[in-house]
């Protein structure tokens, strides 16, 4: 089964906001590739192949590289709802979504292009139909 490599210029030609060599050198987005293959398998099968996985791949390594920067520039990475100055207090906004990887998702450009691509990608349910009988040799209550 193939494996799906990182290629920093085609990634670079891709994601221009990560075309710095100097603020994202190819080891920091080696590292977040890397990361990235903990929540997107890197080989190359399933629904999700080829030019596809690849993009899925780039995509989830571009959402990382985002949110990073976000968080050392000391930004925050929910929806502010309110705030007050004196007496500092910060209201953030629960995530209006069904699961917390689809809210997180969501906190990047990257990252929701790529719920869109995991989306429409997605298989759904496996459902099984007919008697219970086609899976044995018996017919239901032992009956032969």
């Amino acid at each position: 089964m193939a494996t799906i490599t990182f290629d920093v210029a085609a990634f670079r030609v891709a994601f221009p906001a990560f075309a710095s060599e100097t603020t994202f050198p190819d080891e920091t987005l080696q590292g977040y590739f890397d990361s990235a293959t903990c929540f997107i398998s890197d080989c190359d099968y399933g629904v999700l192949r080829g030019d596809c996985r690849e993009r899925a791949l780039n995509l989830m390594t571009a959402h990382l590289a985002e949110l990073a920067t976000k968080i050392n520039a000391g930004m925050g990475t929910g929806l502010i709802n309110s705030s007050t100055i004196d007496k500092i207090s910060v209201t953030l906004t629960p995530p209006p979504f069904k699961s917390q990887f689809q809210w997180w998702l969501t906190l990047t450009g990257y990252g929701q292009q790529l719920y869109a691509l995991l989306s429409r990608k997605a298989a759904g349910g496996l459902y099984v139909g007919g008697l219970p009988e086609r899976s044995a040799f018996r017919k239901v209550r032992g009956i032969f």
